[in-house]
């Protein structure tokens, strides 16, 4: 078993590294293996809705960081969990360029893994931020992983979510509960809910 993590902070020892590593320590307890991966510091692509993807089965750009997360979860993957950095109440904008190619390309491979986002702020912007990272998981039929409060950890300056006590065991809380909900579901085992054919209704008609 084994879960993927990306760092979607530009700083890879930073506080959002700190909470992920938590989480990392308690899944690796659980005898379950992980991968960090950071978005790091460089420009990151968009979608552009090519739709080349559902053609040649990945991203039409040939970016390194697309990749390495293409790779991993092509490999096969348990679970996922993002974090990120609080910008203007929002997830880091570099991280959803990402999250948006990689989750219309790799929605397959995404579906009925257990999923959870975390994220990282000075004060405020936290429950906002969550939130959007929440959506990737629930269009894609995700069951999303709790913890004992919502997944965020407190701190400015690079070290400072140590002292948060109550986000790191947040954290903790968390990856418990993802080794819990991997041990229990078996989506590789064929057993899942019935799916229906997709029903497309716009708006506009």
């Amino acid at each position: 078993m084994n879960v993927l993590l990306i760092n979607g902070s530009p700083r890879d020892n930073g506080n959002t590294a700190l909470a992920l590593a938590e989480v990392a320590k308690v899944l690796n307890e659980e005898d379950i293996s992980t991968k960090t991966i950071n978005i790091g510091k460089k420009a990151v692509q968009g979608c552009i809705a090519c739709g080349m993807c559902g053609r040649i089965g990945h991203c039409t750009f040939k970016d390194d960081l697309y990749y390495s997360i293409w790779r991993s979860i092509k490999d096969g993957i348990d679970g996922l969990v993002v974090g990120s950095p609080v910008y203007y109440g929002g997830p880091n904008g570099s991280l959803c360029a990402l999250l948006d190619r990689v989750f219309y390309s790799l929605a397959p491979e995404l579906k009925f893994k257990p999923g959870a986002s975390v994220v990282v702020c000075r004060r405020g912007g936290a429950s906002a931020a969550f939130d959007r990272l929440n959506k990737y998981f629930t269009i894609n039929q995700m069951p999303l992983v709790s913890s004992q409060y919502w997944n965020m950890v407190y701190g400015q300056t690079p070290g400072q979510a140590e002292l948060d006590e109550e986000g790191m065991q947040t954290m903790r809380t968390l990856g418990r509960n993802m080794a819990w909900m991997i041990r229990k579901l078996n989506p590789s085992a064929g057993d899942l809910p019935k799916q229906e054919q997709p029903v497309w209704t716009n708006f506009i008609r």
